[in-house]
């Protein structure tokens, strides 16, 4: 049993074979499995390559409580593949599931559609002639040409190497007029009593504690609200947890565990009431999906700047980072002292499901990016499409969850600590998402699709960016990129007609008179 990695040379084993194919697809996460089933449905040639060695993603990998806002707006491959987990417990749809029930599902999708698949294949360089990508390579040495690629990946690396426009990081609210821009402070997720962020509290001279920076202004009221700046939302892994005493295992305590990161979490516990099990997300009678909640929490706030435009091993150093700093997050809970008694007693009851990611320690495989690389295209899904302040004239399918931004940096503000970036606002109704924003601008890759990191800014992202739209978004785009490979058009030159017809005949949901009620999981 190994410990997860995101990266690791042994995965690639070089080679210097050639293939092509009609469609290639670039990340094996639920997207990527999705667009390749697709396009191997709709009668062509495809490859998914696959940067690691587990697929699904976050779908099989600890994200089991879907985030849906609104399943009326869930439709195609996305709700076949909820209702094909559905039947491992003899039921209808199901939006909750333990995680190898996920894996196991995704395998069956790729085996009975004959989907060809290379695990541990990262991309390394692209070759784009004029508009068109020609050729990409990977750091095995494979080559693979396609008459139309698809960038499913949570970073956007093919995009990135296809010398398409992006962005990292938020907007500034003047860019689109959004309210929710950039910098921003609320009480969700929020220190409720005050917390010395120094090493001795109160003692300046004795330093920051871990990842906490300086604001530079002395209260949160002078904080630049809306202004614009290159971070992104916290990450964190989603873990299965159980209180099961048939399949619980002890939170581990991590080889190298060191307690100052965790020391504002003491301090806040000591004056707080707030429910630190609050999101601990049941996905069956005995399992959870444990997600972040509070001011201190799973989250890793501050520690994800770095991840979108790092190469593979200082990603891998960051991933390992997220590990050693969540791990050590709930050996603390459960061990220290400090923690109040009625909080560690309980959370000493509860521990790591040790019949899931069996081959990881226990531990989920993927690190939760909520997100990297945007693109920006000629359309750019805003809080103006989220609030329906917009009409899509052109949609590929529906998001319909709130917007919602994780904390992006914890500040001191003096003897004062806070965390800033948390957005959570409801939407009133599932909105379109057009065609233009998963495809290149105009002058850019005519042949790849980008449905991940598509065209959005941060906060509508925030929206956007749930596992099921992710699918929804990656069948319209294999769809879309079987009808270019059949006339031989750029993907900026799509018929959308023709394309509607055929994502309607497919069960894709591009409309709904369903308003939002209540998110499933805020």
């Amino acid at each position: 049993m190994q410990m997860p990695k995101y990266y690791d040379d042994a995965w690639v084993v070089p080679t210097n074979e050639s293939v092509q194919v009609d469609v290639c697809v670039y990340g094996g996460n639920a997207a990527g499995v999705t667009a390749a089933v697709s396009a191997t449905e709709e009668g062509k040639s495809c490859l998914l390559l696959h940067p690691g060695r587990f697929l699904g993603g976050m779908t099989s990998g600890g994200l089991s409580y879907t985030d849906t806002g609104n399943p009326a707006a869930i439709g195609g491959a996305s709700r076949r593949f909820y209702e094909s987990v559905g039947r491992r417990y003899a039921e209808g749809v199901r939006w909750t599931f333990e995680p190898h029930v996920a894996s196991e599902v995704l395998h069956h999708l790729l085996a009975d559609s004959k989907v060809r698949v290379r695990t541990g294949e990262f991309i390394h360089d692209a070759t784009v002639t004029g508009r068109n990508v020609d050729e990409i390579r990977m750091l095995s040495g494979l080559r693979v040409r396609a008459t139309v690629f698809i960038d499913t990946s949570y970073e956007g690396d093919l995009m990135a190497r296809c010398h398409v426009p992006y962005v990292v990081g938020r907007e500034a609210g003047a860019e689109f007029g959004e309210q929710y821009a950039g910098v921003q402070m609320h009480p969700s997720h929020q220190f409720d009593v005050d917390v010395s962020p120094y090493a001795r509290e109160h003692t300046p001279a004795s330093g920051l504690l871990p990842f906490v920076k300086p604001a530079h202004v002395s209260s949160p009221d002078e904080l630049c609200i809306r202004a614009g700046d290159t971070s992104v939302q916290a990450y964190n892994f989603r873990v299965c947890m159980t209180k099961d005493a048939r399949i619980r295992r002890d939170f581990p305590k991590p080889p190298r565990y060191d307690r100052a990161p965790y020391v504002l979490a003491a301090r806040w516990l000591a004056g707080t009431s707030g429910d630190v099990f609050r999101k601990f997300d049941h996905i069956t009678e005995v399992k959870t999906d444990t997600n972040n909640h509070g001011a201190v929490s799973t989250d890793h706030i501050g520690g994800s700047h770095a991840w979108p435009e790092a190469d593979y091993r200082t990603r891998e150093l960051i991933f390992q980072d997220h590990l050693r700093y969540q791990q050590g997050l709930h050996w603390f809970m459960a061990n220290d002292p400090e923690v109040p008694d009625s909080i560690r007693t309980e959370y000493a009851q509860w521990g790591l499901a040790a019949d899931e990611f069996t081959q990881t320690d226990n531990w989920p495989h993927q690190l939760y990016i909520r997100e990297a690389r945007r693109m920006r295209s000629d359309v750019v899904v805003t809080e103006h499409d989220c609030m329906g302040r917009n009409a899509c004239e052109d949609p590929i399918g529906l998001a319909a969850y709130q917007m919602d931004s994780h904390n992006c940096n914890r500040l001191s503000f003096g003897d004062v600590v806070r965390n800033e970036g948390d957005v959570q606002v409801k939407l009133p109704a599932p909105y379109g998402i057009s065609y233009r924003a998963i495809v290149p601008p105009s002058g850019y890759a005519e042949n790849l699709f980008v449905p991940v990191c598509l065209s959005s800014s941060h906060i509508a992202y925030g929206s956007v960016r749930m596992e099921p739209v992710f699918m929804v978004l990656a069948e319209s785009a294999a769809v879309a990129a079987c009808q270019c490979v059949d006339t031989r058009t750029p993907v900026q030159g799509v018929i959308y007609e023709t394309l509607r017809r055929r994502l309607v005949e497919r069960n894709q949901v591009l409309h709904t008179e369903v308003r939002n009620t209540e998110d499933i999981n805020p």
